[in-house]
């Protein structure tokens, strides 16, 4: 299993009136896990770009346990479970001092850039997973 850890600087435009985060801004803060969860592993989206793939999301869920606030530095951990193929969920887990404030999932698929027909990933992106799923 893949496991990384972003932290993130609740904004004042993240809140809503409630002067608590807003729920649509909690895949915000998803997205920007997945974006550092990819850096860490060492292929940024940017790469994967790069090599003619994109990764739509297919599904989305969030469940609520206790709101964000304004100035907080949440963590945003990410857990890829299995190993990616043609689809990749990942799972992700929002806290703050340890206390825990949202999970979800998002799920994608690998896809040709240029004809949206899904594959499979990237070989370098399966290497670069290969020794965390034994």
């Amino acid at each position: 299993m893949f496991v990384s850890d972003t932290k993130l600087r609740v904004l004042y435009a993240h809140t809503d009136k409630m002067g608590v985060v807003y729920y649509g801004n909690y895949y915000e803060f998803f997205e920007a896990g997945k974006n550092d969860m990819l850096r860490i592993l060492g292929m940024p989206y940017t790469e994967i770009e790069s090599l003619g793939y994109i990764i739509p999301v297919l599904k989305s869920h969030c469940e609520y346990f206790t709101p964000a606030k304004y100035d907080q530095l949440i963590n945003i951990r990410c857990y890829l479970k299995e190993m990616p193929a043609a689809r990749m969920r990942i799972d992700y887990e929002i806290t703050f001092e340890g206390e825990k404030i949202a999970t979800g999932y998002t799920e994608h698929c690998f896809a040709n850039m240029h004809t949206f027909k899904p594959s499979r990933p990237p070989e370098k992106f399966t290497e670069l997973l290969k020794k965390y799923y034994k």
